[in-house]
C-alpha cells in the first residue's frame, strides 16, 4: 500500500537526512566532523569565496563550532577523507574509495578519447611523463609543470602536462594530497588513500547496491532518477533495476509538494513513515546556506519540497540577473525564507550586505531580522571579518 507523506513531514525528513536538524551550537569534535561528512555522503568543493568557500560554509551552516583545521587534518594528515568527483568536485570519506574505483573504470575510456581529441598526440606522451615524474620525484603542483605555450587564456588553453594531471586525477591514478592556497597538490593515489581502502575491491553488483542504498539513506525518499543522481555513480536505469530487485526492502510513498501539485511517486526504506516521529525538529534560528548546499543541489526537488526556486547567476549577464552574482539562500526552521546578496571584504574587515529578498508571505518582522543579524554576525566572525554593514536599500 502506498503511503502519502504530507509536505511538512517530507520537508522535516529531508532536512534531518541532510544534517540540518542537528543543534548548530553543539561542540563538534574532529571525529564528529568526520561523522557529519559521512552522513551527508560528500561535501562539494568550490573556489568562489565571495563570503566563504562552499565546503566550509556547508559545514558551518550545520555546526557553528566547525573548525577548518579539523577538515584539513582529516584530509591531509589522517587521510580519512579524499577529494574527487560526484556530480562535481567534492570531499568524500576514504572508506568510499573502493566504490569510486568503478567510476574510474567506467569513465576512463570516454575521458581519454575526448581529451586526446582535444590535446592531440602530445596528450598520451604527457600523461606518461607526468605520471612517471610524480612516481619518481613525489607530489607536484600544477604550476610546477612545464607550459608548452607562452600564455594561457583559460581552461581550454591548458598545456598537455596540466591536462595530464587532471586526467590522471579523474581516472584515479593521481589524488589530491593537499592544497596550497586553493591550488591542488597531486600525488600517486596509493600514497594518499589508506591501504585498506586503496586495496579493497567490490564487485559490480556490490557497487550498484552500495551506490543506490547509500543514496537513498541520505535522501530519505527518492525516485530512481534521484537515487542515481545523488552520487552520480550509477545510471538511472541501474537505479530503476535496483528498486525493482529490492521491493522487499522498500515501500512506495507519495510526496506531497508545495501548493496544489500532483504527489510524486517515490520509494523509501520499509518503515520510513513510522520512523518520522523520532526525527528532531529543525532549529528555529536563521541560517545562511551555500549556493552549493546539498539541500538545494537538486533544484527541482528543492522547488517541489520548499516552493523555493534557486539558480546561481554567476554566468548570467548582470543586466539579466534576477537577483545577483552570488546570492545565498536563507533557512529558518523548515522553510527557505529568502536570499541575501553579500560579500566579505577582508581588506576592510567587513561583511557587506547588499540586498535581502524574502519569499512571498514571509514578513520582515523585528524578531526575524534580529535572528538574521545574529546569524550574519556569527558568519562574519567565521569568515574572519570584524563587522557587518548594510548598504542603503538592503531590505528591498
Amino acid at each position: 500500500m502506498t503511503k502519502i507523506l504530507d509536505n511538512a513531514r517530507a520537508r522535516r525528513a529531508f532536512l534531518a537526512h541532510q544534517g540540518l536538524c542537528r543543534p548548530p551550537g553543539e561542540k563538534l569534535t574532529r571525529a564528529g566532523l568526520y561523522d557529519l561528512i559521512h552522513d551527508l555522503g560528500f561535501v562539494q568543493v568550490d573556489s568562489v569565496q565571495t563570503v566563504e568557500r562552499a565546503h566550509h560554509q556547508i559545514l558551518f551552516s550545520r555546526n557553528q563550532t566547525y573548525r577548518r583545521e579539523d577538515l584539513a587534518a582529516l584530509l591531509e594528515e589522517e587521510r580519512h577523507l579524499f577529494e574527487h568527483w560526484t556530480h562535481d568536485a567534492s570531499i568524500i570519506p576514504s572508506a568510499f574509495f573502493p566504490y569510486w574505483k568503478h567510476r574510474f573504470r567506467r569513465r576512463e575510456p570516454h575521458i581519454r578519447q575526448t581529451w586526446t581529441r582535444w590535446q592531440g598526440e602530445a596528450f598520451d606522451r604527457a600523461t606518461d611523463e607526468v605520471y612517471q615524474r610524480i612516481r619518481a620525484e613525489g607530489r607536484v603542483l600544477s604550476r610546477e609543470m612545464k607550459a608548452e605555450s607562452p600564455k594561457s587564456t583559460g581552461w581550454w588553453d591548458w598545456h598537455p602536462s596540466k591536462t595530464a594531471l587532471e586526467f590522471l586525477w579523474h581516472v584515479g591514478r593521481l589524488g589530491i594530497s593537499a592544497r596550497e592556497g586553493f591550488q591542488k597538490v597531486y600525488d600517486l593515489t596509493e600514497r594518499i588513500i589508506p591501504p585498506a581502502h586503496f586495496e579493497a575491491e567490490v564487485s559490480e553488483a556490490e557497487f550498484i547496491d552500495w551506490a543506490a542504498t547509500e543514496a537513498l539513506k541520505r535522501l530519505g525518499f527518492a525516485t530512481h532518477g534521484e537515487i542515481a543522481a545523488f552520487f552520480d555513480l550509477i545510471s538511472p536505469e541501474e537505479a530503476k533495476q535496483w528498486v525493482s530487485a529490492n521491493r522487499a526492502r522498500l515501500e512506495p510513498v507519495e510526496i506531497t509538494p508545495v501548493g496544489d501539485g500532483k504527489p510524486r511517486a517515490s520509494f523509501a526504506f520499509a518503515g520510513f513513515a513510522e520512523r518520522l516521529a523520532a526525527l528532531p525538529e529543525p532549529p528555529q534560528r536563521v541560517r545562511v546556506l551555500s549556493p552549493f548546499d546539498p539541500l538545494i543541489r537538486d533544484r527541482n526537488r528543492c522547488e517541489r519540497l520548499f516552493g523555493f526556486r534557486y539558480r546561481i547567476e554567476i554566468f548570467v549577464p548582470e543586466a539579466k540577473r534576477e537577483y545577483g552574482y552570488y546570492v545565498f539562500p536563507l533557512i529558518e526552521g523548515d522553510s527557505l525564507i529568502g536570499r541575501i546578496d553579500m560579500k566579505a571584504d577582508r581588506k576592510t574587515g567587513v561583511l557587506e550586505v547588499k540586498r535581502l529578498w524574502l519569499e512571498p508571505g514571509i514578513r520582515p518582522s523585528k524578531g526575524r531580522l534580529e535572528k538574521l543579524d545574529a546569524e550574519l554576525t556569527r558568519l562574519a566572525t567565521f569568515t574572519g571579518v570584524e563587522k557587518v554593514t548594510y548598504l542603503d536599500g538592503w531590505r528591498g
